[in-house]
């Protein structure tokens, strides 16, 4: 038993590890676009829905409002996305791509696109990784709720 507390035998540290290095990776691919790599998790979101709520948002990304609200700042400063206050209810922010956002998907989704096949992840063998992880997810957050 002595043998399994070793950190090279910890899940959590193998997944700590892989998540670093996607995060290196992203974070290379996405620096020339001015773009950290949740700013790239908010363009993503964005693209599969857009004009949502920072609290819709923030669910979405499992980011709390002291998280969020100053990466969406910066994200509005620099042109990605416009805020803006809803009229029936002005508690509520609701965000919106902007044009460079829309214009810039195909140059940043390809880039990343090509950075993952340089790390010869086969696309079968990336749709296993996503299942196995999703479930090893949702087995973790069952644990909790």
């Amino acid at each position: 038993m002595n043998d399994f507390l070793t950190l090279e035998k910890q899940l959590c540290f193998a997944i700590y590890q892989t998540s670093s290095e996607f995060t290196k990776l992203y974070t290379s691919v996405l620096q020339p676009f001015g773009l950290t790599y949740s700013q790239y998790l908010v363009l993503l979101a964005l693209w599969e829905k857009d004009a949502v709520t920072a609290k819709e948002l923030g669910v979405i990304l499992n980011l709390g409002t002291g998280t969020l609200t100053p990466m969406l700042t910066r994200m509005e400063a620099n042109g990605w996305i416009r805020k803006e206050r809803s009229k029936a209810d002005e508690r509520v922010i609701c965000i919106y791509l902007r044009k460079k956002a829309r214009q810039e998907k195909q140059a940043i989704t390809k880039k990343i696109a090509k950075e993952i096949q340089t790390c010869q992840i086969e696309p079968e063998e990336y749709q296993q990784l996503m299942l196995r992880l999703n479930q090893l997810q949702a087995k973790i957050s069952r644990r909790q709720g």
